[in-house]
């Protein structure tokens, strides 16, 4: 038995339907009846971060787990889940992190909370691998209500590139790890096989799409206000340190860990966004 969190997000849904024919899954979520909702293959229970008992009833039986975790504001529920994870007889834990990790000029909340984290799993006292993706494809779709409604894309810094990774690729290395692919005690950073710039990624989107779709660009300071009408100011200010560390060059590298697991080049953005058309029309 695998047991997947974030089952009703990108990766973890992505992770579950490629687990699906190799053996059962059980889905952690909060509301299991949005996982079924979703169409999401395996055995949805309940499970909430911030209730170990339940975490602990819910990873009864499994041997592998997949962990997600969302919220540096509550920095309990990694602890919380590799608890649960020994106390169940977990005996693999793959985690998903964040390649700003690795860049010792990221000081922000977020990235100070997955470094948190992947200690905790290293001291965890169970077998452990490490994935650490670049920003996913999948962010574009942010962008689809207005170039559905207006064709334009509006984001910070059209010239700073980003060697953004599709959540498909992601997936199936953790896939991969979960079913014993990929090796134990290593940390993989995982990278599309090209650097973008958001203007660069709206000029594909437009050749997929068959329409005009224009690039309006904003200053990072002009993002962080928009981030901050949606999140909490120490996640908008997070935000705003990404951003500026992509203008200073911080995420262009481009590495080949996901073709030599896979065995196949990772999708690039352009692959990406024809799998995804429909979603922007």
């Amino acid at each position: 038995m695998i047991a997947v969190t974030g089952a009703t997000g990108t990766v973890g849904g992505l992770v579950a339907r490629l687990l699906a024919d190799d053996g059962p899954v059980r889905l952690l979520a909060r509301d299991p009846a949005r996982a079924a909702e979703l169409g999401i293959p395996g055995e949805a229970v309940a499970a909430d971060f911030d209730d170990p008992a339940s975490l602990v009833a819910a990873l009864a039986g499994a041997h592998a787990l997949f962990v997600v975790t969302a919220n540096p504001l509550r920095p309990e529920h990694d602890p919380n889940l590799l608890t649960a994870a020994r106390e169940s007889g977990v005996r693999h834990v793959v985690k998903l992190s964040a390649l700003a990790v690795a860049d010792e000029r990221a000081d922000d909340l977020i990235t100070r909370w997955q470094r948190r984290n992947e200690d905790l799993v290293r001291a965890c006292g169970l077998p452990w691998t490490i994935l650490r993706p670049r920003s996913f494809m999948s962010n574009s779709l942010a962008w689809a209500s207005s170039i559905r409604t207006r064709g334009v894309v509006q984001a910070a810094d059209g010239t700073s590139r980003n060697a953004c990774v599709a959540p498909e690729d992601i997936a199936a290395v953790a896939a991969l790890a979960l079913t014993g692919g990929a090796g134990e005690g290593m940390t993989y950073p995982l990278t599309g096989p090209e650097a973008l710039s958001a203007a660069e990624q709206t000029a594909v989107l437009a050749e997929v799409l068959g329409r005009p779709v224009r690039f309006v660009g904003t200053t990072p300071e002009q993002a962080y206000e928009a981030w901050s009408r949606r999140y909490p100011e120490p996640v908008a200010q997070a935000l705003l340190h990404s951003a500026r560390r992509q203008r200073d060059g911080a995420k262009e590298l481009v590495d080949p860990t996901v073709e030599k697991l896979l065995g196949r080049p990772a999708l690039t953005y352009r692959d990406w966004a024809h799998q995804h058309r429909h979603d922007f029309l």
